[in-house]
Parts: C-alpha cells; structure tokens; sequence
C-alpha cells in the first residue's frame, strides 16, 4: 500500500466523476441488463474507462492500458477493482449496447440541462428554438456506408453521420441519432418530436415537403433556405414595413411544387447579406413574424456548428478503440458525456476559462491531487494552497 503523503486528497480525474450519479449508471445498466453475465468488467467500469481514454486522448488500446497501468496507485479513485486488459476493453465496446452510454447522457442532460441554460446570456430569436443539422465523422473502414462515389483507385472511407438537434438555449444535444455518412439528411425529421408552437430550423439539406406540410398542420413553425432548384410560383407579395431591416429584399407567399407535381404554399423571403454579398432566400410557414425576424431565426443555427467543432476539436473522433459501429457509437456518446461535464465545470468555474484551454490544463492533470475549482479559479497560486487535502464533495450549486 502505498503511504506517500503525495498521495493524500483526489486527483482531477476522481472530482470529474463526481458529476456522475453512480447510482444512475447501475439503474441504466439494470434497465439494458448490461451486466448480464459480466463477472469484472461491469457497466460502471467500463464507463470510467472510456471517459478516462476520451479526456487522455488516447488512440488505442494499446495506448489505454499502458496509461492506465502507469496510474498503479490511485486505481481506487476511478473506482475500478483492476486494471482493464485491452482485450476486456474490446469485447466490452463489441457486446455492450451503445443504448446504454446513450441514456447515461440523456440522463445527464436532464440534470444539468437548466444550470447550462440558465448561464446562457444570449437571448434566441424566439422562444423554444429547436436547431438542427448533422456532422459526418470520416472513419478510415467501410463499416458504415461512406458519402459520394467509389474513388478510382482504393476503397471508399467509410463515415458516421451524426444528426443532432439541440435547445438554443443550451448548447448541448437534447436529441442524437446515428446512421452511415450515405444516409439523407431528410429522414432524421421525422425523429423529432416538437411541440405545437414551436420552432425549428435547420439548413436545405433537410428538404422535405411533405414533412413541412404535416407540421403546418400540427401548428409546428420551421425556417430554412430555399433549394436553388426549386419549383414555385409566387401568388402575393406583401409590403415590408419601414421599421424592417433595410436587408429585406421581398417577402411573398409562393406554391411549391414537389417532384410529383404536388403543389403547397409557403412564405419565401429574400435576405441581403452585406458581408458575404451574397442573397440568401429562406422559406417557413410562419405568416406573423417580421422578415427580418425569420432571418435572425436562421443566424441562430451557428450554434450547433460550434458545438461540433468545439467536441471535434477537443476529442479524439479520429481513432477509435473497435472497429464495428458499437464501438464506435459508444465512444462518440462518451465523448458527449465528457463534452456536457465540461461544459458544466466551465460555467462552474469562477474564472473565464476558453473551453479549448480548460480541457488541456484538465486534460494534462488528470492524476494531479489538486482541487480543480481552486485551480481554474487561479492557476498561478502556490501548489500548497490548491491541493485537495481536505476536499469535500463536489456540487454544482456550491456557492
């Protein structure tokens, strides 16, 4: 047993698992009976594992153990009985659902989603905006079905689509499907359960007639831009008041005809964008709204844009520990779960951290016994007053 004094309080490893509710992960294991038959590696550890490999940013499984086996000592802190062998680690990403990674996260977005919300201080065009787009994740195999023509020479890259709609609100994902990079954006649509009232909008990647006509129906407001080759005809054009954005061009009622000649109506707007000179033609089936208005709903949706850079750029989404599509649907879901504790532990953080520079200060002290908060609240202070000596249990609404 090791008694070095050095050794004495928590790593930063052990006070982000604290955001973890353990006894959810055993409730979830319970519920996809993800232990059945599992003698050591259980749900739980397997969890610690890959969100120890995600934050460390290892590419292998090779690269797992051999850092993992480094942490002789403070095994204890990651609550795992022993040292998982890279052959445990890959017949555990192959056999164990990706469904039950996938209700830990959403598990842990309805814990946090309103402290994230709260911290918002960016007011959306509307009320209860839904934002949704998709990001293909190249993958170097043909396990799933890659995106375009067979290239000449060698084999097409396989791909991973994720479709994600998120609040815009919150910054986090609130709904995520998984299919291979060949599939249309259009079929993820009709996955969405939105309320009546609300808004959603999303880029015309996600054409789909027939869907805009049954939300028109059920009272469900949509923006998008217009496909350069659509069919319509405009059947009214209406005035643009004084107090609208000069960069309103026209605002009119069209008929949109579909490939098989099927005609509805909807509101089309043209929008001049002065700093790209370039005019930007939206449609939705909102009458009440100002012009402009629509168009500020449109802005909205670069916030899921930096949602994916921000967890391409900040985890490891180019190798993956398997090579079948559990695998590696599970470290995508972890690398969300990492994603939304970090970004619970920022907004925590009495200091403004860029999330970038706070996941690789956490990132190279993950096994350092340093009391994070105190650390991010001042990273410059003596090693004395930052240790975790005496730390006690961590809480999102400590003062």
């Amino acid at each position: 047993m090791n008694k070095s004094k050095n050794f004495s309080g928590q790593p930063i490893i052990k006070q982000v698992l604290k955001f973890l509710d353990h006894n959810d992960v055993y409730r979830t294991a319970k519920k996809h009976n993800s232990d059945k038959y599992t003698k050591k590696f259980t749900t739980y550890e397997h969890l610690v594992t890959m969100i120890f490999s995600v934050i460390s940013g290892s590419s292998s499984l090779r690269e797992v153990s051999s850092i993992m086996l480094a942490c002789e000592g403070k095994i204890n802190h990651l609550g795992l009985k022993d040292f998982p062998k890279r052959s445990t680690l890959s017949d555990a990403n192959k056999r164990r659902s990706a469904e039950v990674f996938a209700d830990i996260y959403g598990l842990l977005y309805k814990r946090y989603r309103h402290f994230l919300s709260d911290s918002r201080t960016r007011e959306p065009a509307v009320k209860d905006l839904k934002i949704v787009d998709s990001s293909t994740i190249t993958l170097f195999s043909d396990i799933l079905k890659g995106v375009g023509r067979n290239p000449m020479g060698g084999k097409k890259k396989g791909g991973i689509k994720m479709h994600t709609m998120i609040n815009a609100m919150e910054d986090v994902p609130c709904l995520i499907k998984f299919s291979n990079a060949a599939t249309h954006d259009h079929v993820f649509l009709k996955e969405l359960d939105l309320k009546k009232d609300s808004f959603v909008v999303f880029d015309k990647g996600y054409v789909d007639y027939k869907q805009y006509q049954q939300w028109t129906l059920d009272d469900i407001y949509f923006v998008t831009r217009q496909k350069d080759n659509a069919r319509y005809t405009s059947l009214e054009e209406f005035d643009i008041p004084d107090k609208v954005d000069d960069a309103v061009l026209k605002d009119e009622k069209i008929t949109l005809i579909d490939k098989k000649n099927g005609e509805f109506q909807l509101r089309r707007i043209a929008f001049w964008h002065e700093e790209k000179r370039k005019v930007y033609e939206f449609i939705t089936n909102n009458y009440e709204l100002e012009a402009d208005k629509i168009a500020d709903i449109y802005k909205n949706r670069w916030k899921i844009e930096t949602l994916f850079k921000r967890l391409k750029q900040n985890f490891p989404l180019k190798y993956f520990l398997g090579d079948n599509q559990n695998a590696i649907e599970i470290q995508i879901w972890v690398s969300l779960i990492i994603q939304l504790i970090m970004l619970v532990i920022q907004r925590k953080a009495e200091r403004n951290w860029a999330y970038s520079n706070m996941m690789s200060v956490i990132r190279y002290h993950l096994m350092t016994y340093i009391d994070l908060f105190k650390f991010l609240k001042n990273p410059d202070s003596k090693y004395e007053e930052i240790t975790t000596k005496n730390i006690g249990q961590l809480s999102i609404f400590d003062p």
